[in-house]
């Protein structure tokens, strides 16, 4: 058994109300975070980002149109703008990749759409998945077996699906011309090989380019300080984060499981800016983490490397994978991941 697995050193039920009044009420706490704020006044203002919210474009959409985006493990990308795309022809887009994707199989590449080479691609606006009017439309492409296909309704076996948005792109939008279409955030699920026949035929059409987005430990604690800040109706999930030990001749890995509403409690003692979240709230916010696991188990968390973070809003982890688990977050989430994105891409 991991000699560093949480959940088996200590009762849950005596562990989240032992966290909450450490966290919250305890002295040495408090004198801690007096003197991270002091050492924190110091520095230049950190930067701020405003907590997490369903947008009005959002909520003119009905919760159904958006709910097969939710609880998938989505594999994060970032993408240059697209050159010359257009809306209007989604429908050509549809036939010209489903040719391609057929090519490509019948030259022998493993692109795992089934037995039948004949599959059929479509293309389709996601409509509210946007932060402004002026954002483009989000748009969604899905792999189907055509073989599959049901006569009765024209569905299909879904094999892959990809889709691309920009959610606050302010600050790419300015710096290209009406050529361009900026998207620059891209999602799949299924496999990686059609996922890079995908990207090889946009690559062709539209002169655009993709890379991985992973997500570093820095931006995992600015996820987990923004998703806790969240308001829920209800929880879905356990808060948790998971530390990778660096060793021989294996890593180790750490998980550190909270009640929901111990973790919303311990932000609530540090959050000081409403509507907002500030680089030290983030970093008071983790600190107490970590200290808090000192002080049971004398492990320093500062000596492993944060790789996942899982709330009820979302999980993600550092290799770039997201699951996105709540509608009404859905836009705020978004605007962070498009925002790592152009960061990437500039």
């Amino acid at each position: 058994m991991d000699p560093y697995a949480v959940p088996e050193l200590t009762p849950r039920q005596r562990a989240s109300t032992d966290l909450k009044d450490y966290l919250v009420g305890a002295t040495p706490l408090q004198k801690r975070l007096e003197s991270v704020k002091k050492q924190a006044s110091v520095v230049p203002t950190p930067p701020r980002r405003k907590i997490p919210q369903c947008s009005q474009l959002q909520e003119d959409v009905h919760p159904c149109k958006f709910a097969f985006l939710l609880h998938k493990q989505w594999t994060l990308y970032s993408l240059t703008p697209l050159y010359k795309f257009s809306y209007n022809h989604l429908k050509e887009y549809s036939r010209l990749l489903s040719a391609f994707i057929t090519a490509e199989k019948q030259k022998g590449l493993a692109v795992e759409v089934g037995e039948d080479f004949n599959v059929k691609v479509i293309f389709s606006t996601l409509l509210g998945v946007k932060g402004t009017q002026r954002d483009p439309e989000a748009f969604l492409v899905q792999i189907l077996s055509k073989s599959q296909l049901p006569l009765e309704n024209g569905g299909g076996k879904v094999l892959w699906t990809g889709w691309f948005c920009c959610v606050f792109g302010d600050s790419l939008l300015d710096t290209v011309s009406e050529d361009f279409t900026c998207l620059p955030l891209f999602l799949a699920n299924g496999a990686e090989s059609n996922t890079a026949i995908i990207g090889t035929w946009f690559q062709k059409t539209f002169d655009c380019y993709f890379s991985p987005l992973a997500i570093n430990a820095f931006n995992l604690s600015w996820m987990a300080a923004m998703w806790t800040a969240c308001k829920m109706d209800h929880y879905v999930a356990t808060t948790e984060f998971l530390w990778s030990v660096p060793c021989s001749p294996q890593s180790l890995d750490i998980s550190y499981a909270i009640h929901p509403e111990d973790a919303k409690a311990l932000w609530d003692s540090v959050h000081k800016t409403p509507g907002e979240v500030t680089q030290e709230e983030v970093d008071l916010f983790m600190d107490c983490l970590c200290s808090h696991f000192h002080r049971h188990f004398r492990i320093h968390l500062s000596a492993t490397r944060l790789v996942r973070v899982s709330t009820s809003v979302a999980s993600a982890h550092t290799d770039g994978k997201i699951k996105i688990l709540c509608h009404k977050y859905l836009i705020g989430v978004l605007a962070y991941l498009t925002e790592l994105a152009i960061f990437q891409i500039e």
